[in-house]
């Protein structure tokens, strides 16, 4: 079953991640900004991040991927959903 998030290009990925951490955290995010070192994120929110990149995206977020470098930005996040979907880096 496709649904339109299974097509968004990275552009999409950023705006739906940054949607959901404004929604959360009451801030707007350049996705370039380190999360956990602005002290808005935690390490338990990092695993409310992770539910949501697998929820959202169907992608399924294991092993070495779970590394916390991998959503340090919601640049990072969205190069590891498109990695995870097939799409190469999202370079």
């Amino acid at each position: 079953m496709t649904d339109a998030t299974t097509e968004l290009p990275v552009a999409g990925i950023e705006q739906r991640l940054g949607e959901f951490l404004e929604a959360k955290t009451k801030t707007t995010w350049d996705p370039e900004v380190d999360l956990f070192a602005s002290g808005a994120v935690s390490s338990l929110f990092a695993m409310e991040l992770v539910v949501f990149v697998e929820s959202t995206f169907d992608v399924a977020v294991e092993g070495p991927d779970l590394a916390m470098d991998n959503f340090r930005t919601v640049r990072r996040m969205s190069s590891l959903v498109t990695r995870l979907r097939g799409g190469g880096d999202g370079a």
